[in-house]
């Protein structure tokens, strides 16, 4: 299989493309390991002259975020490719590990085999740069916080986020970033967002701090743990934003359909993805909805006399009435046959760069149909493309 990792692209492509959008954003679900494929994504989108100017993010999503608007444009696939490669490096070598798996049974899949080593070395040993586990373990801790609260110090990601971000360039207002997070307290999903504040290290760990493995992270006064929490698609917080026109990539980890389980480790499986996935269709079918709400307001409004369309609360109205064109790309990560329940965790090389194959093959193939980035005609005003559906 072709090294992704490795595989050079093409300056001509690195141009920026025109695209008739106020808004461009890529909007990145959670979903730990997985989150490679958005890095596998956004460098097709790169390749393709596509620059976002909005980046939602929850959990890994956020860190693939912070990344990608901390970095200078030419940089970004250079530095997702650091971030994934360092957190995906083993810690601790097991030189049996290859040896145990090549003794298996040929009919044994390999690669079951090298996730599942890869898992148990995450569990076990932690990933560099990104988590190690706490010694004594939160059960038998002395002292209360985050050693009582959670299974991992992730100490080490501020640092490595400190070495790969450049704050000052996230927070130049070049790229918009909102990230989600849930407060601890009050139990609300809460964004992080530079239109509003300076975000640092700690938003971003905040949105990743997934209980009990991660401990909650303090940001003014208050806990917050991983938006996954509540809602892992950060999806509504672009859609809801004002009327402007906007392409939106969906980048999804979870898929929410899928078989029905025929064993435990497989019912393991399919609620993460059922309850990972955040209905992100759901959110699309909601905005249609609201688009036609618009339209209807605005046949309404077209009915008044002029006279009554200048009073202040009709003009109100007349202004969330007013038409928008939204263009969904929505990429949903397709687990494959080898993969089981701790495919979030499974922190391998191997597994890592199939996951960012597998997001450039997807994008590459969506922008291969030039139609898909066009602006909707009017009276549709919202359409969704989804290369992985089937209805």
């Amino acid at each position: 299989m072709l090294n992704v990792m490795r595989e050079q692209i093409n300056p001509l492509s690195q141009q920026t493309r025109s695209l008739p959008y106020d808004v461009v954003a890529l909007v990145l679900q959670g979903g730990g390991a997985l989150g490679a494929y958005q890095a596998g994504v956004y460098q097709g989108l790169h390749e393709a002259g596509i620059r976002p100017n909005w980046l939602a993010g929850i959990s890994i999503g956020a860190l693939n975020a912070a990344i990608i608007a901390g970095s200078p444009e030419g940089e970004r696939v250079e530095r997702l490719r650091k971030f994934w490669e360092g957190i995906c490096a083993a810690s601790v070598e097991w030189p049996a590990g290859e040896g145990l798996a090549n003794a298996l049974p040929f009919a044994f899949d390999m690669r079951s085999a090298h996730n599942a080593l890869a898992a148990m070395r995450a569990l076990l040993q932690g990933q560099p740069g990104f988590f190690k586990p706490r010694f004594p373990p939160p059960f038998l801790s002395p002292f209360s916080g985050a050693a009582a609260t959670s299974f991992y110090d992730t100490s080490a990601l501020r640092q490595t986020l400190e070495q790969l971000v450049d704050f000052d360039r996230l927070n130049s207002g070049e790229v918009r970033v909102s990230v989600g997070a849930v407060n601890v307290r009050t139990g609300n999903l809460t964004y992080f967002d530079t239109a509003e504040r300076r975000l640092g290290p700690k938003h971003f760990m905040a949105s990743g701090a997934l209980p009990p493995g991660f401990p909650a992270v303090e940001v003014d006064g208050e806990h917050y743990w991983d938006g996954g929490v509540v809602s892992n698609t950060p999806l509504s917080r672009v859609l809801s934003s004002e009327p402007r026109d906007t392409l939106t990539f969906q980048i999804d980890l979870w898929s929410a359909k899928g078989r029905v389980p025929n064993d435990l480790m497989e019912v393991s499986s399919r609620q993460k993805d059922i309850q990972y996935s955040s209905r992100t269709r759901a959110i699309t079918d909601q905005a249609l909805r609201m688009q036609k709400m618009r339209q209807a307001l605005q046949r309404t409004l077209a009915l008044l006399p002029e006279s009554a369309r200048q009073d202040p609360e009709i003009r109100e109205i007349a202004e969330m009435a007013r038409h928008r064109s939204c263009n969904i790309i929505h990429l949903i990560y397709q687990s494959k046959v080898h993969e089981r329940h701790s495919k979030d965790y499974e922190f391998g090389l191997s597994a890592m760069r199939a996951h960012w194959q597998s997001g450039l093959e997807d994008i590459r193939r969506t922008l291969a149909d030039p139609s898909r980035l066009d602006r909707p005609a009017p009276e549709r005003g919202i359409v969704t493309h989804d290369i992985h559906r089937r209805d």
